[in-house]
């Protein structure tokens, strides 16, 4: 069954093996999500086995971002013109590759230079993700599907660190840390196999020229922007940081300008013009950022938290985090039911909860002596949890609703370009406040300095959730719901200018 880029599928043509190319697409996203985590827990043995330095370290971390967060729009749009299906095999075996190349790195440069093709493989195949799952199920089952996308989000943010945890434990044939690499060998082969048999074909757009102009614009305003994040604070935040974000604005302004001349000139845009002239997009791309800029900033400190501050190992500290994605799954299951029904309400009480088991968990921390105990952190990581199960899919719905079918790879790939952006500012905002509160505590016991530091940083957590559910407020109101959850969106996509 071949499926078009210009029309969704609809309850009569739907195609009858979707539920399992979404496992399949799920399960390379999965693979994806979850190397920006478990490498985390690797790093001190990454370390002492290759003997790197403490900024080569942070690059094996660093470049893996970066070049995600390059790739995920020019090779969305690449997706419409070659088509999703090609691009997403052609990613999953990428990242394979890559990932026996991290595990097989005989150096710290080898080592990086692969994380750099990691990410940009990773950049090539997770845009089709969200855009075959957009085109593939009809409107009343959308929204189950996006809450799946969102479970799988959750389940990566903290199956990471216990994954890694477990790995390194093991010392699987005495290699150490490589197998949080190699792992991904084996599920990449069985997603590329299973991938090519039942996702279904997608023919590309040829009549969509490439724009390298908007390519390497578009990727100077984003190197500008995430780089200063990523590496601000290692280096105490120097102007030249702040001139990078300050440029970054202006390579935004320039991209912008040349997508309008591109449609005047009635040509193909790398991301089209009603696009970034929709308020509903933008606001809710922004509501993207602020959001995981909570989820990112939260883990990483968490981790520093019990593994750092109180001793915990990885593995233990993994454990304490999984109530988290049960909460994720518990909502999950929630908002598969109600479909694509009252999307907005549901961000902001996914919102608010979140929030709210924030604040929750800033009074367990205060309450923190000289050891912590797991059990006190249960049920608000399982509430925040549950706060992001029921966001996550309507948000992704909202944003995505008013991309055309012809375009989701570029809609895709713009959102996820801000999640990532997200996730820095996050690391970087979250991590300013928790390491410097660190830094000023230096007189006092360190399980004190820890508490504070954790209290404080927390707040921002709080505030970055607030701040998502004010912003659905500000969006247009809502196009009213058809039969059986199915939105008008859904069905009349808006044109787009080309």
């Amino acid at each position: 069954m071949t499926f078009s880029h210009s029309s969704p599928a609809t309850p009569g043509d739907a195609y009858p093996k979707r539920w399992i190319a979404m496992a399949i697409l799920l399960l390379a996203g999965f693979m994806n999500l979850i190397d920006v985590t478990i490498v985390n827990v690797a790093l001190p043995r990454l370390q002492s086995g290759l003997g790197a330095t403490s900024s080569q370290i942070e690059w094996v971390v660093a470049a893996y971002v970066l070049a995600f967060a390059l790739g995920l729009l020019p090779f969305g749009r690449l997706g419409d013109v070659v088509g999703r299906k090609r691009l997403f095999l052609i990613g999953v075996a990428s990242f394979t590759v890559f990932s026996a190349l991290c595990g097989l790195a005989p150096t710290m440069t080898t080592l990086i230079v692969a994380r750099v093709l990691q990410g940009l493989a990773g950049a090539m195949m997770m845009p089709q993700v969200l855009a075959i799952t957009q085109v593939i199920f009809p409107p009343q089952e959308r929204g189950f599907a996006f809450s799946l996308f969102g479970l799988t989000a959750g389940l990566a943010s903290v199956a990471g660190p216990l994954a890694g945890g477990m790995l390194i434990s093991a010392d699987l044939f005495g290699l150490d840390w490589r197998p949080i690499f190699l792992v991904n060998v084996p599920v990449g082969i069985l997603a590329v196999i299973a991938g090519r048999a039942l996702i279904p074909d997608m023919p590309g757009r040829p009549e969509l020229t490439q724009d390298p102009l908007g390519i390497l614009i578009a990727s100077a305003a984003v190197f500008l922007l995430v780089f200063p994040l990523i590496e601000g604070h290692a280096y105490g935040w120097p102007v030249w940081t702040f001139v990078m974000i300050v440029l970054s604005i202006g390579a935004m302004v320039s991209f912008f300008l040349h997508q309008k001349a591109r449609a005047k000139g009635e040509k193909s845009q790398l991301l089209p013009v009603a696009l970034m002239t929709n308020g509903n997009f933008l606001l809710g791309s922004v509501m993207t950022m602020t959001f995981f800029s909570g989820v990112a900033g939260f883990f990483l400190v968490l981790a520093v938290f019990l593994q750092t501050g109180f001793g915990l190992t990885p593995l233990q500290s993994g454990l304490t985090t999984v109530p988290f994605p049960i909460g994720v799954l518990l909502a999950s299951l929630i908002s598969g039911r109600l479909g694509s029904r009252w999307p907005q309400r549901r961000i902001v009480a996914g919102a608010l909860v979140m929030g709210t088991g924030m604040g929750w968990l800033r009074f367990v921390v205060a309450g923190v002596g000289d050891a912590v105990d797991h059990w006190h952190f249960v049920l608000p990581l399982l509430m925040c949890g549950f706060g992001m199960g029921i966001a996550i899919s309507s948000l992704f719905q909202t944003v995505l609703s008013t991309v055309p079918p012809r375009d989701a790879g570029s809609g895709s790939g713009a959102v996820q370009a801000f999640q990532q952006i997200g996730a820095a500012l996050g690391i970087a905002v979250t991590g300013q406040i928790f390491f410097s509160t660190l830094d000023g505590s230096a007189s006092e016991l360190p399980h004190i300095a820890f508490v504070s530091a954790m209290e404080r940083a927390l707040v921002y957590e709080m505030v970055a959730f607030a701040l998502v559910a004010g912003m659905v407020f500000f969006l247009k109101p809502a196009v009213p719901q058809g039969g059986r959850g199915e939105a008008v969106e859904d069905r009349q996509p808006l044109p787009v200018e080309m």
